[in-house]
């Protein structure tokens, strides 16, 4: 499910990241061919309005996709969060607007044409991927575990459940 991936575990995940890192540990890279956490949060901003608000929902494509990849912007940690989570509602609303026939239309989006169905898997799976490389680099700059899954009885099967 696309809003359960996006809203309920990739989002606050992203959220959690920003909030246990400096301002600067943000914005660090290992290397000139790494991104940091904050040109990956940027990057996901960029490409859910584009691909979800723009080509989905029909609003106006403002996106300059390479300015989410300029080194150290100093943008803070709260500002990032702060811009991800008034996104949020926006994409919510046309999640919940798309019908089968706005699923199986071909969208002009980037440099491709692609079917709503196609439209959604892309952003679930790329979403996904960056998610899991900001959580990654917060692991190694922080040593710590960031519970994702804090209680849930991940052994146990649907079912077994008492």
């Amino acid at each position: 499910d696309v809003k359960r991936r996006l809203f309920e575990e990739s989002s606050p995940r992203i959220i959690q990241c920003l909030g246990e890192l400096s301002d600067k540990q943000i914005w660090w890279t290992p290397n000139e061919n790494s991104n940091s956490v904050g040109n990956l949060v940027l990057h996901l901003i960029g490409n859910l309005t584009q691909y979800i608000y723009h080509a989905l929902g029909g609003f106006e494509d403002l996106r300059q996709r390479s300015q989410e990849f300029i080194p150290n912007q100093n943008i803070s940690g709260n500002k990032l969060a702060s811009d991800w989570k008034l996104l949020m509602p926006k994409l919510e609303k046309v999640i919940d607007s798309l019908d089968e026939n706005k699923l199986i239309r071909t969208y002009p989006v980037q440099c491709f044409e692609e079917t709503g169905v196609s439209i959604l898997i892309h952003v679930t799976e790329h979403l996904s991927y960056h998610t899991g490389q900001i959580a990654y680099i917060t692991k190694s700059i922080k040593d710590i575990d960031l519970q994702f899954y804090g209680d849930l009885p991940l052994d146990d099967k649907i079912g077994n459940l008492t």
